[in-house]
């Protein structure tokens, strides 16, 4: 196989021509004459030894050659003009997108935005939460941070962090409203992020699959289960990340010392010309040291001290987190993609 390109003109006048379905259109797109790009044209198809285009009718149509060649032209000419818009921002200024896991979003890369703002003053961000690895394939943004599997093979894609999934509850309403084991879940409302499968997980490896349930609310990300756990309306899973500012501050605490392995984890990913521009390294390596400098305590530690505190302040006997039997097996069940 030759590794020869056709030349560049001529794949130029074909990308055109196709897109807009007419030498005249291609031609005003160009700035160039029609006789120009039908040169163009009849050129590349000699190099290529194919006919490109169907002629004869009003609007001309692709042959299965032309249309076997054309996504990839196409891809070319959108990297080559997305790269050198990249080449020509300056290192640590001008505009970045971002779509980010929406829990992600609210509970751990806001609250230390200003840190980043601080740093690198004139990178203005846009950020969009969004858990949709589609966005990948969109020149409007420039960084996806999402749950997944990581397997986003054309993509540049680096594993951000692991987690852990745990139940997590407001203080005031365990104070009010009895949770010593397990089995007192059932007089709770439990809050799902996903279709139930997270909690199901969770009960299995604390032998409690056949709890009887009470009222229960299905929510479309863990960002909103955790807010209503916030609310002291019901009982989440929280996960180690998203939830550990909240746990340190004493807003959600840990009843229980059993916690399950997400079989998924958050990646920050972008397409590979876009890896390649300062302003995108600023955002990530800034991503990955405040995960390393921002290392939270095990939330069972956080629970443990919340409660003792609590207790020796009202002078009662506090709430102990209770260890769930069947721990040793919470590394072996599965549950499917939900902390979007």
């Amino acid at each position: 196989m030759s590794d020869r390109l056709p030349p560049l003109n001529p794949l130029r006048a074909f990308e055109a021509t196709a897109r807009r379905g007419s030498v005249s259109a291609a031609a005003r797109e160009l700035n160039v004459t029609h006789g120009a790009v039908s040169h163009q044209i009849r050129a590349l198809e000699e190099s290529l030894n194919a006919a490109l285009f169907e002629r004869g009718g009003k609007r001309l149509k692709l042959t299965a050659q032309g249309a076997l060649l054309l996504p990839a032209v196409t891809r070319a000419f959108g990297e080559i003009a997305a790269t050198t818009a990249l080449m020509k921002r300056p290192a640590t200024s001008g505009e970045l997108t971002v779509t980010c896991v929406p829990a992600l979003l609210s509970f751990w890369l806001i609250p230390r935005l200003n840190r980043f703002t601080e740093q690198y003053p004139d990178v203005r961000l846009t950020l969009i939460a969004s858990n949709d690895p589609g966005q990948l394939h969109s020149r409007d943004v420039d960084i996806c941070i999402l749950y997944g599997d990581g397997n986003w093979s054309d993509f540049w894609t680096r594993l951000w962090s692991h987690l852990r999934l745990f139940p997590i509850a407001s203080p005031t309403l365990v104070n009010s409203r009895p949770l010593r084991s397990v089995r007192d879940l059932a007089d709770h409302v439990l809050f799902h992020g996903d279709d139930g499968r997270e909690w199901n997980t969770w009960l299995a490896a604390a032998d409690a699959i056949d709890l009887s349930r009470g009222q229960q609310h299905f929510m479309s990300d863990a960002r909103l289960s955790t807010e209503a756990a916030l609310h002291g309306q019901g009982i989440a899973l929280g996960d180690t990340i998203t939830a550990g500012n909240l746990i340190a501050k004493g807003e959600l605490i840990v009843p229980f010392d059993l916690t399950v392995p997400a079989n998924d984890a958050f990646y920050v990913t972008c397409r590979h010309e876009v890896r390649a521009a300062p302003i995108a390294k600023v955002f990530i390596d800034w991503l990955f040291a405040s995960l390393q400098a921002d290392s939270l305590p095990e939330p069972q530690t956080s629970a443990r001290t919340l409660l003792r505190t609590r207790a020796g302040r009202s002078g009662q006997e506090g709430f102990q987190p209770v260890s769930a039997p069947g721990q040793r097996r919470a590394g072996q069940v599965q549950r499917r993609k939900s902390r979007a």
